[in-house]
This record gives C-alpha cells, structure tokens and sequence, in this order.
C-alpha cells in the first residue's frame, strides 16, 4: 500500500485538479484527452466573451483602451468564469501574430496558477489579407501535410477562390478557400501556434463562407483532425475544444459531428412599434434555437442535439435608431444596442435571455458578454464594452459583473433535460 508521500508531483497535481473541479461549485471540470457532454456544459455554463484579452501585457498599468489588464484578471477570478471566449484573434493583422503570442503566453500562465480549469478561445476566422506573407511556414506544417519542406512564406493568392468568389470580402481582406492546401496548412499553422501558448480551444468562424468547393468538407475534416492529433500530443491537456458559426444546425459527415460544440448570435427580434425593444424568437432569421444537430462527437459520445452556445455578435450599424431587419437590432449589431440600453435595463435584459434560453431549449448556453468592440455612431460614444465593474482601474465598465455574477451563481427553475 502506497503512502500519500510516495505519490508523484504529477498524481498529486492531478488529484488537487480533480478535487478543486468538485469543489467548484459543484460542477466537474475536468478532461484529458477528450471531453465529456456534463464537462462540455459545465464549460459552456460559464462562458464569457472577453475579445483580445491576451493582447495586452501584463506589465502594463493600462491598457490601449484604458483598462488594467490586472481589473479584467480580477473579473474573471470573482466571477468564477471558466470559458474565456475570443481572448486571443487575428482579424487581418497577421503581422502582429508573433506579438499576440509573445504576450499570451504568460498571461494564460498567470491566470492559470490562479485558476487552473479556465479555457482560453483562440479564434481563426474567415479572413486573410496580404499581411500573411510575411509569415514563415515552419517545417512541421510541410511535414503534416506530406509536402517538400521548402524556405519561403505563406502565400496569400494560393489560399484564396479560384474563381475570385469572396476576393476582398472584408475590405483589404478576402475569405480563403479550405479546398486549398495553403489554406489547410494556414489554419493549421494558427491552431499550433495557439495551442503552443496554452490555449485549449478555437473557434473557426464562418464555415459556410469556407467551404463552397468543399462538398462533403473533406478537407476541413482534414484539417481538423490534423489539429486534434497535435492537440493529443501536445496540447495542455491534450485535447482542444472547436466549434464555428452555424447557422443551419452544425456540420455532421457520416454521422459525426465536426466540432465539439456549435455557436451563433442570438439573432434579438425587434419588437413593431416598439422602438429599441428586442426580445428573442425560435426561429428568428437564421437562429440556431432548437436545431442544433447531433452526432457522434470529436470526444466519442451520441447526441441527438449537440450543445451550443448564443453570443451577442459585432459587425457594426445601418441607419441606427431605425426599424431594421436581421441580422441588425434596431439598426446596430446586438452588443451595440445591448450597451446603449440604460444600466438596469440592460441587466434586466441580460437575466431575461439567460432564463429564455435555459427554458427554451435545454442544449443552448448563453455566452455573456465581457469585453466586445462597439458601434454606436456617436462622435463621443465608448468604442468598447466592459462587463466589468466601474472604477478607476476600468473608467468605461458597464456595470454587468453583478448580474453574471448571480446568475452563475444560480440555476434556471426546472429546465427540460438535455438529449
């Protein structure tokens, strides 16, 4: 019989994770290797969006926007966050990638002394611009792909339609093509990187936008199973979690599902004759309530729905103010209009789409929102919403801690059960 003292730093480490994970308000965060569904949603219970989180550094009083980077560690930690969504991106910017990673690194390291079970998102969208070719392809993403290992840099033409479709889509940027190897060896070439610095899970943006010459996504199949086998080896806890945007349910092939869990925007209804009030439909425009697919999943388990979340999206204004139709709210995204509600309103609205979701369908889990860009087209409106509470350290705090707070604090009244 083995004494505590004979034990390895390795099984007790693992011992203290497992217990912390029952202790934590009684819900299991553990994995490895793979994840199970009441994992999988305990995660999705407590997700925040907090955009760019990881860019800042950690040695700065303040941030570029004015906030400590050392308030939004404070947020996370009193509220007990666990899902730490879009903290890490590249929208374009592909130059800036070494820097992002640079100043991740440790403060993914940080939080997680602190907090061992939290979940960094890493996103790759479904965008490239010309930036990328000042990138090295590394020897192991030739490798992967059984390709000649050569010296040279990505190359932005070769990831992107042939037929020109999406060819600057984003202004300076366009949507690459996954049927194209550099695009394949581009997104793997993200997914290494940010497992590299302790992320744990991507989010992979648009698919549909992606794979209109990839019937039957033979090749994102490829690509992520080429990721997942990296994130077995090397991962943190050897496995990353991947979902994408959508909207008609999920990507399922054979019968398995391609992604760990499904994500799209609330898609709020406007209320006729009711200016700026927004409430939420099954149904509404290309929502995802009540039509997640199922599957078999990356983790190995059956679902007839899989879980997803709901996030309030950012994609900018048109003719704000005014009736509009989706994906607009009275014509701003959903985080802008969310934001320019007065305070008790908009917590009042916050606990209202927590509840309408829980009660609405038992898969979907609502992501709160942390940290977004905002529109509001007022020459000195803010540019950016904070959850956190007003102070010093975050002049520009929206005053929405409080409200996440309690409701993860607590749970919806006699929710139907999960299938």
């Amino acid at each position: 019989m083995h004494s505590i003292f004979s034990l390895s730093k390795t099984t007790l480490l693992l011992a203290c994770l497992l217990l912390g994970a029952f202790l934590s308000n009684g819900q299991d965060f553990h994995f490895d290797g793979a994840m199970s569904r009441q994992v999988l949603e305990n995660y999705l219970d407590r997700s925040i969006s907090y955009t760019e989180l990881l860019h800042d550094d950690l040695k700065d009083p303040l941030n570029k926007r004015g906030v400590a980077p050392q308030d939004n560690i404070r947020f996370l930690l009193a509220t007990k966050a666990k899902f730490i969504g879009r903290s890490l991106m590249l929208w374009g910017r592909e130059t800036n990638m070494p820097a992002f990673l640079e100043r991740a690194r440790p403060f993914i390291e940080y939080l997680h002394e602190r907090d061992p079970e939290m979940i960094f998102q890493a996103a790759a969208f479904e965008i490239v611009t010309k930036n990328v070719e000042g990138l090295a392809i590394p020897k192991e993403v030739f490798v992967a792909f059984g390709q000649p290992v050569t010296n040279r840099n990505f190359h932005y033409e070769d990831m992107l339609y042939a037929d020109k479709r999406f060819v600057n889509h984003w202004g300076n940027g366009s949507v690459p093509d996954m049927s194209r190897l550099e695009t394949k060896m581009w997104f793997y070439f993200l997914a290494r990187s940010y497992l590299d610095v302790g992320i744990e899970a991507i989010h992979f943006g648009q698919v549909g936008l992606m794979d209109k010459n990839d019937p039957g996504h033979t090749h994102w199949i490829e690509m992520l199973e080429k990721v997942r086998d990296y994130a077995h080896k090397h991962a943190r806890r050897h496995f990353v979690v991947c979902d994408a945007h959508t909207p008609t349910g999920g990507y399922v092939e054979g019968g398995k599902l391609l992604f760990d869990f499904h994500s799209f925007p609330l898609r709020i209804a406007e209320v006729e004759n009711e200016p700026f009030k927004g409430v939420l439909k099954v149904g509404n425009a290309d929502s995802i309530f009540l039509k997640s697919k199922g599957g078999m999943t990356p983790s190995g388990w059956v679902c007839t729905n899989l879980p997803y979340l709901v996030e309030f999206d950012n994609f900018g204004r048109r003719n704000p103010g005014k009736p509009s139709k989706s994906p607009y709210i009275w014509g701003w995204d959903e985080i802008t209009w969310f934001s320019l509600m007065p305070e008790k309103e908009r917590n009042e609205w916050l606990v209202y789409a927590w509840e309408w979701v829980k009660k609405t369908d038992s898969n979907g889990h609502l992501q709160m929102p942390g940290s977004r860009v905002i529109t509001p087209g007022t020459a000195d409106g803010p540019r950016w919403y904070w959850a956190n509470t007003k102070s010093e350290k975050c002049p520009n705090g929206f005053n929405t801690e409080e409200t996440i707070k309690s409701l993860w604090a607590r749970k919806a009244e006699n929710p139907p059960q999960s299938k």
